[in-house]
This record gives C-alpha cells, structure tokens and sequence, in this order.
C-alpha cells in the first residue's frame, strides 16, 4: 500500500495555526466531501483552535457540494453516534490527549468509523495532484445547527444499563474531565444515574488549565487525592474529546486501561453467553484467560481503534477496545466511548454489590512494563527488519508481525512497534512478574538501540 502523506492512525494531527490553519483544513475538508457528497456532520471538543477549524471545514465541505450539520463542542462518540446514526459522513475537530497546541481532524464514514486507508489515499491524491470538486453557486451545500446531539447521546447511553440498579447503590463519584469534550456529558450522566458527584476541571477550558488532557498517572494526582480524601467509590478521569476513560479505584489506585477492559469484557460475555471480543495485538494475556472462561473468542488486530472497530463491525462483534482505557461498544458506537464505558463500570460495581478494588482483585494477574525511545520516522522500517532477522536467526520464540513484532516467550511476551503519530518506537511488555516484565521490555529497547546507530 502506498505511503499516507497526510493521515496518521486516525486522521491529520498538528499544531494548530501551523500547517493545520484555515486553507489547510478548508481544502482538506473539500477534498473529503468531494467523496462523500451527501451530508456531513462536524463537532469538535474545547481546544482554543477548534471554532477556527470548524468555521475552516464547514467552507470547505458547502464548497465542494456537501449539506452540513454542525454538532457543536461535544464528546468523539457521541459525534460517531450521530453520523451512524443520520448522516452520510463526519468531520471531528479535536486532538484528542495531545497538548493544548496541538488540534486535528478525524474523518470518519458513513457508519461513524475512522475513514479507511484507501478513502485516506484517495483524499490526499485530491489534495495534492488533483482539484478537489467545487460546486456552483447554485449547486452549494446548505448549513444548519444541530444542538439536540448530547441529549440523546446522554438518553441512548442511559437506556443501555440498569439505570435503577445504580440509583439503588448510592455511589460516591469523582469526575476529572480535564476541561475537554466530557465537560458538556459526563457530570450529567453521573447525576442521571444517582450518583453523588464532585468534579474536577469540568469547565470547558481550551488551555487545559488543570492538567494536561492525556489521562496518565502522573497527571491526574489531584483526582487520587481527592478519592481518597472523600472516601468516593470512583474516580473517573476523560481525555481531551472524551472517548476515553482511565479508573481511579475506591483506595486511589490508579487501574490501568487492561484491568478496565478485563473488567467489561468479563460482563459482557456473562450477559450474552459468550461471544467475540475484538482487541489489538498490544492487549493483555487476560483478555484470553476471561474469553476462554466465558466462552468469549479473541481476534486481534494492528494498533488503531478504527481498525478494532471496523473488525468488530466485519466479525459482529460484541465488544472491543484497546489496553489504554478505549472500549467499544458496537451495538451504540463503532469507535472508543468514555461515557459508555462509565455507565457499564458503575452497573457492574452496582450489581456485583463490590468495589472497583476487589472486582479487580479477581482478575487474571499479569504485570506490564511500558517504554519508548525517539527515533527517525525514515529508520524505522529498516530497523524492525533488522530485528525480526535477529530474532528468527539467534531465537526460537515465535513471533506475530501484525503490527511491529510481537515476541512470544514461554512466560510472557512483549511487543516493539513504531508509533504511527511521533518519531518513537514503544516497547511493551507482559510476564507473570514486574521484573520479568522490566528486563523484557529494556531488552526490547537495547535491541532497537543496537539497529538505531
């Protein structure tokens, strides 16, 4: 397949008001509607660029011949939930858990999914070698304002879990929307729920003054702190354009995306007796353990939640979602959900009458070990060639090449792969001990040192 110029993973990202300015996103947003032709629905989430590149994309796609619906500031999914929904396509403003400076547009197709790569190639050939299409004056798309969005998506969201059984539970919650998208729906849908709720950076706020929007440990202190202060039941921290959840537990231990993602999988096939799980080749040994107990059945893919949703969507899937807190729900939205995920992890905490803690406890227990290392994008090729050659020649682990190299040891494995949006590898690694897990994932990195001079 031909190399992208534009797209990364999902979608365009950059610093805003840089390359991503006005002719820039107008003209890509032409390119995009000259395939859609139909009607496209926009959105975006707080960043201080995003009214420019929404009024930017909206020209863009009335000039190429495309009616459009403007959404407003509001939540990823519920923007996919939209576009699945009652439109043709859709064009979300956001750069997700990057920096404030940072902004993008996510493109996604008729059923709310990130565009695929051949829709992507054909947009950039637009951009670059062609002329995207422009309409007469009397053939132009038309403009309005849709503002009912996050009701619904707030009501299709309560309609999917036992709404009473939590009201019943009386939970204490705890919510850091880190001043992104979740701002305008999750303290709404905590209270719907008859949770008793405190907030923390829920003021729409495109500086992100309260902590940077990626949900991580060391950003979000002061939620564990304040779980723990107020004894809360849970802590629930958002990224930028809310489509991803990270749980703080009742003693303010911060659980890592896999456990959340253990945790629904878990409930989901008790429910519907089983049935396919959808992840990606970087997901924890626990997600197999609970499929094989539940008679649940594991098909992996590259790293990309479009392309975990696209699989869930080929394979009729019944849930999918990724190890940094993305879970997806494909009979709501084809794309990770923040405020589904919440609804699901108060019912179970409701109706399993535990707490986040133990209901962890009685997981499949492995540790991981996450790193990175900068490098050239133009030697990252080479240097994961080197690599599978070193391992198939010295070695006789097997290995899964579906996205970097997935080494599979009897006690554990680990992944290298080249990000797809920065100038890094990352090297992750599972065992049955933190140390194992350390050495294998230094190991890892020693490996791409030893290729990278």
């Amino acid at each position: 397949m031909a190399n992208k110029r534009l797209f990364g993973t999902f979608g365009v990202r950059r610093i805003a008001n840089e390359v991503l300015n006005p002719e820039f996103a107008s003209r890509l947003a032409a390119c995009y509607g000259t395939l859609v032709q139909g009607t496209v629905a926009i959105g975006g989430d707080t960043r201080t660029s995003t009214p420019m590149l929404k009024h930017a994309i909206t020209a863009g796609l009335l000039s190429s011949g495309c009616d459009v619906i403007d959404l407003g500031i509001l939540p990823t999914p519920a923007i996919q939930y939209a576009v699945r929904t009652y439109y043709d396509g859709g064009i979300i403003v956001t750069a997700s858990h990057n920096p404030p400076k940072y902004n993008g547009l996510k493109f996604v197709d008729e059923f709310g999914i990130g565009t695929p790569d051949n829709m992507e190639l054909k947009i950039e050939e637009l951009y670059f070698d062609k002329e995207p299409k422009r309409a007469k004056w009397n053939e132009m798309g038309k403009y309005c304002i849709n503002e009912s969005i996050i009701d619904e998506y707030i009501e299709e969201t309560l309609k999917r879990v036992d709404v009473d059984a939590i009201k019943n539970a009386n939970l204490k919650v705890v919510v850091d929307c880190g001043s992104g998208a979740g701002s305008f729906t999750a303290p709404y849908i905590l209270r719907k729920l008859g949770c008793e709720v405190t907030t923390l950076n829920c003021q729409a706020d495109g500086f992100f003054p309260g902590r940077n929007p990626e949900p991580i440990e060391p950003n979000l202190t002061e939620l564990i702190n304040t779980v723990k202060i107020l004894n809360a039941d849970l802590g629930l921290a958002h990224d930028g354009d809310a489509d991803r959840t990270i749980c703080i537990d009742n003693k303010g231990n911060f659980v890592l995306g896999d456990k959340t993602f253990s945790l629904v999988e878990k409930q989901m096939l008790k429910e519907n007796n089983g049935g396919i799980i959808v992840t990606t080749v970087a997901t924890s040994t626990a997600i197999y353990d609970i499929a094989k107990q539940y008679n649940g059945k594991v098909i992996t893919t590259a790293v990309g939640d479009l392309l975990v949703a696209r699989k869930l969507k080929e394979e009729n899937g019944l849930f999918g979602g990724e190890e940094n807190g993305g879970l997806i729900f494909p009979n709501f939205v084809y794309g990770r959900d923040a405020a589904m995920t919440v609804a699901k992890i108060l019912e179970i905490i409701a109706k399993e009458k535990k707490s986040l803690y133990e209901l962890v406890k009685e997981l499949p227990k492995y540790y991981s070990e996450k790193m990175k290392i900068e490098c050239p994008d133009n030697k990252k090729s080479e240097i994961m060639k080197s690599i599978v050659k070193e391992i198939k020649e010295t070695t006789n682990y097997k290995i899964d090449t579906t996205d970097g190299v997935k080494i599979l040891k009897e006690d554990g494995w680990i992944i290298i792969r080249p990000s797809g949006t920065e100038p890094i590898f990352r090297c992750f690694a599972e065992s049955d001990s933190q140390k194992k897990s350390t050495e294998m994932t230094e190991w890892g990195i020693s490996l791409i040192k030893k290729y990278l001079k």
